[in-house]
């Protein structure tokens, strides 16, 4: 039979989270195949590989983070493709209720679940964050709006919900130029949403929670929300659904919402 659904697990560095995140795709209960990508191929990535026997796929072309999630992108040759995050894990159903959901949907886009947190080791069911995020979403478990432009892009144009590795991509309904656009350093999946969120098809929402996204000082969210560069590309996504005016309005009550996630 051949696969419909590949996990492709975006590695940096030596990350002492990526061996928790291999066997939690490893041991799904719908079994997928899984890979690395990586642009920092290293001995700890390698001896893990082999440990679990994985074929890493080394990008040579350009850096950066845009680029190498088109690379990981382009590393699967199924029709879904989930680029799994490498400090997170998921649940054991994740990808038989992604495939599940996926199977009824018309002419899906991407499909996304609701997650909970990680902090020091500890998961996090729900907090402010969390109940904004989940509301936001709300209009998605009604299937007759999934495919709505409108809907989804009212919904994004107050900031991004989705947890990135939470999406599967629907390889086959997305157009062949790169999903990712490499002039963003923090808000990469925001805006491939954003560009997406045009196109005919369905956006599918799986309101359970079947990923735990890991929160620690050397993420690369936590990273960039300390950083003011990140002000200017927030007022940029903004300004793709609202005057300027609005656009700043919006990072200001942004900005104090994203303290709550550090």
């Amino acid at each position: 039979m051949k696969e419909k659904h590949t996990f492709v697990i975006c590695a940096y560095g030596e990350s002492p989270y990526l061996e928790e995140c291999i066997c939690s795709l490893l041991n799904q209960k719908r079994k997928s195949p899984v890979l690395i990508a990586t642009s920092t191929p290293n001995e700890h990535i390698e001896r893990l590989a082999e440990k679990y026997h994985l074929q890493v796929k080394v990008n040579q072309g350009e850096k950066g983070i845009s680029a190498d999630w088109n690379f990981a992108y382009s590393c699967a040759d199924t029709p879904y493709v989930t680029l799994a995050h490498q400090d997170d894990l998921y649940e054991p159903d994740y990808s038989e209720n992604i495939l599940a959901f996926l199977k009824k949907a018309k002419h899906p886009l991407i499909a996304f679940t609701d997650y909970c947190e990680l902090r020091d080791g500890r998961k996090t069911e729900t907090n402010e964050l969390l109940r904004i995020k989940r509301f936001l979403l709300s209009p998605l478990k009604i299937k007759g709006l999934q495919n709505s432009k409108f809907v989804r892009r009212r919904i994004l144009s107050v900031g991004s919900p989705i947890c990135c590795p939470s999406v599967t991509l629907v390889k086959e309904h997305l157009p062949e130029q790169p999903v990712f656009e490499n002039n963003m350093k923090s808000n990469v999946d925001w805006q491939a949403w954003e560009k997406l969120s045009r196109l005919e098809g369905s956006f599918v929402y799986v309101p359970k929670r079947l990923m735990c996204h890991r929160i620690h000082e050397e993420a690369t969210t936590a990273k960039m929300l300390k950083k003011s560069e990140r002000r200017a590309e927030d007022i940029y996504m903004f300004c793709k659904f609202w005057p300027k005016p609005v656009a700043c309005l919006l990072e200001m009550f942004y900005k104090k919402a994203e303290k709550l996630y550090l």
